[in-house]
């Protein structure tokens, strides 16, 4: 597989009502074929996040950011573009990141979370000089962290709420 050139290709999800960001790395290559966040059918985000709401699973794009939006929640990415391999982590290079200090300034959102150690060392590189607000990295609910059950990563997600 080679590595490429890509950029990010949909945009945060936010309005007035946020208060909590939670920062994923790069879209996976299912979630840019499926063109939001979190897309791969493997991966847990959208189980935890619906437990931790005490609501259903949301299946649609609709459902998905009018859950996040109901609950206080903002999602985006820590890269904008960059060059990777597949879906791997490990082989982003080429960073450019995303606009957070923007995003934060807008609106009325005090806690960052990142999903993940990739997302949090990119968020210490290049966000926190500038937002000054540290994160508080969460388990990847990746399926590549199969070392977390989902029972596990929802309590540890809990804090979001």
């Amino acid at each position: 597989m080679e590595t490429i050139h890509v950029r990010h290709g949909f945009e945060p999800v936010f309005d007035a009502h946020s208060r909590v960001l939670i920062l994923g790395s790069f879209p996976s290559v299912k979630s840019r074929e499926y063109g939001f966040y979190y897309g791969h059918p493997q991966n847990r985000f959208w189980r935890v996040t619906a437990a931790v709401f005490g609501e259903k699973v949301p299946e649609t794009t609709d459902e998905k950011r009018e859950m996040l939006l109901r609950n206080g929640c903002a999602v985006w990415d820590v890269i904008s573009e960059c060059d990777i391999t597949g879906s791997s982590d490990a082989s982003i290079s080429g960073v450019i990141p995303a606009d957070i200090g923007a995003l934060l300034k807008e609106t009325g959102i005090g806690r960052v979370f990142t999903n993940g150690g990739t997302a949090t060392r990119i968020y210490r590189r290049y966000q926190l000089p500038l937002t000054g607000v540290e994160p508080v990295q969460l388990p990847s609910t990746s399926p590549a962290n199969a070392a977390w059950s989902l029972d596990r990563l929802i309590a540890a997600w809990s804090v979001i709420a």
